[in-house]
């Protein structure tokens, strides 16, 4: 437990334990687009309202609930729709409907994944600031040499640095107890803000005030949703106790030292958490941050890498290449152009923004609808899995909802101010995944209309004098039920069958991994046919000849290197004439269609063994 609960430290709770370089300075900064006035009064309530926030969203839904609704130990919204998914078979609304809600929950994680990055590592530059004027001027570059290195690198893997992130994790969490408990003890009276009634007290007499601060009181929270996302490396118990234990009590010191110096010196409102910090502490701490900052931006670029492959996996999103950076360690995976894309949107967002504080405006709306979307999802698995009355889920759920539907609204106001933009984002990724799916759906009805059923066409084969030429071929076929169009290719032009023929099937289940025993079922269709279904999870990384290696424990061996693969390679021809989308949408199809890694990388066929056969498609 205690290895798992420093691993846990060094991954799931970057991203929330980097917010306290921004989120009060958010609420108080002069100038800020929504700024409060240092009062007594203000200070006191935003502080309450941080501390019940993190104990109710945080604490409450994630730690104690959400954690629980995990899909065979995996967590995150795509992993959570899954669950939803495998019993959501009763009707088709019901899964439309939550395959809209995955999603959406998924692009705005990839919205998360641009700022946060742009976020962290400038507010931890905006330190140097602090020490001296003169460095202001280098902050933008020096944010964007330190993002450029950090994508530069993700191709080795961050499997040699991993063992790192914990302890420096461990230390930065350590050091904000520490300040934040040194500028306590010089305004103890603090503590008092503890207290929820301080909380309601600024939500009832200043209500405009208090709703404008919640967009500044959920910065505390992004990161969050981390928590669940990850729950599959270290499971549930670690990320409880290292929040329970270590991180929460961190956390809400640093806000009440913050806190404390906004009383004793209001102009402390520029920069409070760098200003908080003892002057001899100063750079060392600019340092400490940038680490920090860098393992939070590490967690959402791998996580980006694991949620576009689980879409890839459920057919939500186009095929690309994976590279594996460690031959020990499953999940360590590497997608060049998901690298690529992110560091292009992360540099044109710093570019763009130019400070922690403009960026903050764009934060918390894509986070506050990922919180919204997870808790739509796990209301599902309450009452369905969970058999929860549903009085009780709308005593538990209520308030939750009502807590981020406010956080909504608040942040909504800051969309002018840029919280367009990860709205804007998140709506382009949308429309790119529910197309792929869409155009999915249109070409397995026309392919199906054009196919013949498999057993049948299989046994009228083995009674025809064809031609066969030695060994095995494999054919790979998306629809087990019918006949693979590159068989009939290939009699149509070669003439010829092979020997053996056999019929594999990849299926990708609503589960993370497929226990080794059920990888493939092995069905005789005559005396030299043989359909294969191959079931792969959507957290796995399919290898489609070692999974075939395990049909000889079903009486049909596979040599290696005496077994042929064939594949259908479809060209898109987008048509007005064909009803089911709209032409510019099939133009948008055609264009992921074609672009899209082949099956062959995908699956890990040997290249000199795969053999494609071209077909037209109109759609």
């Amino acid at each position: 437990m205690p290895k798992l609960m420093l691993a846990a430290l060094g991954v799931v709770y970057g991203d929330i334990g980097t917010s306290p370089l921004y989120a009060l300075k958010e609420a108080f900064l002069p100038g800020g687009a929504h700024s409060l006035p240092v009062t007594l009064e203000n200070v006191y309530g935003v502080l309450s309202l941080i501390v019940w926030s993190l104990l109710v969203i945080v604490t409450c839904k994630y730690v104690l609930i959400v954690l629980r609704a995990d899909n065979h130990g995996e967590g995150g919204v795509v992993a959570l729709m899954a669950r939803v998914l495998s019993k959501a078979a009763d009707t088709p609304r019901k899964k439309t409907i939550a395959v809209s809600l995955g999603i959406f929950g998924a692009a705005l994680f990839y919205g998360d994944g641009i700022i946060t990055p742009a976020i962290s590592v400038l507010s931890a530059v905006e330190g140097l600031e602090v020490a001296t004027p003169v460095l202001k001027p280098f902050v933008v570059p020096l944010t964007l040499l330190i993002l450029i290195v950090l994508f530069l690198v993700q191709h080795h893997g961050t499997a040699r640095v991993g063992t790192f992130f914990g302890p420096i994790v461990v230390l930065w969490f350590l050091s904000l107890g520490a300040i934040g408990l040194h500028n306590v003890l010089a305004h103890p009276e603090v503590l008092a803000s503890l207290s929820p009634h301080y909380a309601l007290e600024f939500a009832l007499h200043s209500p405009k005030l208090a709703f404008f601060a919640m967009g500044a009181v959920f910065l505390t929270m992004t990161g969050g949703e981390a928590l669940y996302a990850d729950m599959g490396h270290f499971g549930a118990k670690p990320i409880r106790y290292g929040w329970l234990c270590l991180v929460m009590p961190a956390l809400v010191l640093n806000y009440m030292g913050q806190g404390a110096l906004l009383i004793n010196d209001p102009a402390a409102a520029a920069n409070p958490f760098y200003l908080s910090v003892p002057g001899w502490a100063l750079y060392p701490m600019v340092g400490l941050a940038m680490l920090a900052t860098v393992i939070a931006s590490q967690a959402l670029i791998t996580g980006a890498y694991s949620v576009t492959l689980q879409l890839i996996q459920l057919g939500l999103a186009p095929r690309m290449a994976v590279k594996h950076t460690s031959g020990a360690q499953i999940g360590q995976i590497y997608l060049p152009f998901v690298n690529w894309a992110l560091l292009l949107l992360v540099l044109a967002t710093v570019l763009g923004f130019r400070s922690s504080g403009n960026l903050a405006a764009a934060y918390g709306i894509a986070v506050t609808l990922t919180m919204l979307v997870t808790s739509a999802l796990a209301i599902t698995v309450a009452l369905r899995d969970w058999r929860w009355p549903p009085l009780l889920v709308l005593l538990v759920f209520a308030p939750l909802v009502a807590l981020e539907l406010v956080f909504l609204a608040s942040n909504g106001m800051k969309i002018l101010d840029g919280g367009w933009f990860p709205l804007v984002f998140g709506a382009g990724v949308s429309l790119l995944l529910f197309t792929w799916r869409r155009g999915r759906q249109l070409l397995a009805e026309v392919q199906k209309g054009d196919s013949v059923p498999l057993e049948t066409f299989a046994r009228m084969l083995d009674a025809e004098p064809i031609h066969r030429v030695p060994h095995t071929a494999v054919f790979l076929n998306p629809r087990s039920e019918q006949m693979p169009g590159a068989l009939l290719h290939n009699l149509k032009h070669n003439l010829v069958l092979h020997e053996r023929t056999v019929f594999v099937s990849v299926i990708i289940e609503s589960v993370p991994r497929v226990p080794i025993e059920d990888r493939v079922e092995v069905q005789r269709l005559g005396n030299t046919f043989s359909r294969v279904l191959v079931r792969f999870g959507f957290m796995e990384e399919p290898d489609l000849p070692e999974a075939l290696t395990r049909c000889a424990e079903q009486g049909l061996p596979l040599e290696p290197q005496q077994v042929s693969y064939f594949l259908n390679r479809d060209t898109i021809l987008p048509s007005s004439e064909v009803r089911g989308m709209a032409l510019w949408r099939e133009r948008l199809f055609e264009f992921l269609f074609r672009n899209a890694s082949s099956a062959a990388n995908f699956f890990k066929l040997p290249t000199a063994r795969v053999v494609e056969m071209g077909s037209r498609v109109t759609i």
